[in-house]
């Protein structure tokens, strides 16, 4: 794996021995750019915000990054011919620190909605959410929202997540019952205390390994919900937009990006954006 951290002295004193070198050759900084560094901040180096805290997405491994994002980002810094910079912040200061020009972008998922849009740029999507269903093993997993969506019935979800909600939307006369804990909130049906739960199928796929024959995938008609997270770039920075954009198309396009994923994050990979 390529060298993740480095030192905020040596990226200054990099970049200051860089400005020097400008002057003393006559041309400016900019003027000794490669077409790949232009769009970075410090020429050579694509420093990226993550919050190492959702394995098997992207966590730390004893002091190590690791997960599927960082296994992508070291293979766009391959791309690029630069050296990867992990940040690691707690999420609720990701966006502010792009802003603050504090990384070129954030890897941790982000869902490009109308509000972040006006702050952040982001790049097409390259990590698949798809919320399922999962229910006992053992018992059918063949059911219709309509056998779910009774009085009586509980399902689970993370408190406060999206999938409370999908709950709420797609089995109004069932009982939501939100756990402050993911792991609780499996256990309440794989114990039978609740019928089924509403989880990423990411998520399901790492408490199957780590528990084997409690739960299943319920075979609903395909997902509750599909999404795509993508990469957030400092506002206006559409050359490192499209750089990102290239580089996951052509991951897409020759399975690079279906095998990190079907390899970290779960069995299969739903189906990505097209437009490539």
């Amino acid at each position: 794996m390529k060298k993740s951290l480095r030192m905020p002295l040596v990226a200054a004193m990099a970049a200051a021995a860089m400005v020097l070198s400008a002057c003393a050759s006559g041309s400016t900084t900019e003027e000794t750019m490669t077409e790949e560094d232009s769009a970075l901040m410090t020429p050579g180096v694509l420093v990226v915000g993550m919050n190492l805290q959702y394995k098997p997405q992207m966590y730390l491994e004893g002091d190590e990054p690791t997960g599927y994002d960082v296994e992508l980002l070291n293979a766009l810094a391959d791309d690029m011919g630069v050296e990867l910079e992990i940040k690691n912040l707690d999420f609720a200061g990701l966006i502010p620190g792009l802003q603050a020009q504090q990384f070129d972008m954030v890897s941790v998922g982000l869902s490009a909605t109308d509000e972040r849009k006006e702050v952040i740029d982001f790049s097409r999507g390259y990590v698949p959410y798809s919320s399922i269903l999962a229910v006992p093993e053992g018992e059918s997993t063949s059911l219709t929202i309509d056998e779910l969506n009774q009085e009586g019935v509980i399902i689970t979800a993370l408190q406060g997540s999206s999938n409370e909600q999908l709950i709420r939307d797609n089995f109004p006369n069932a009982t939501v019952q939100g756990f402050p804990d993911q792991n609780a909130a499996l256990l309440e049906v794989a114990t039978g205390r609740a019928a089924a739960v509403v989880v990423e199928d990411y998520i399901l796929a790492q408490f199957d390994t780590a528990n084997p024959g409690q739960l299943a995938q319920a075979e609903v008609d395909g997902p509750l919900s599909l999404y795509y997270g993508a990469w957030g770039v400092q506002k206006g920075n559409s050359a490192l937009v499209e750089q990102l954009d290239e580089f996951l198309c052509s991951v897409q396009n020759d399975g690079t990006m279906a095998d990190l994923y079907t390899s970290i994050m779960a069995p299969t990979m739903p189906e990505m954006p097209g437009g490539c």
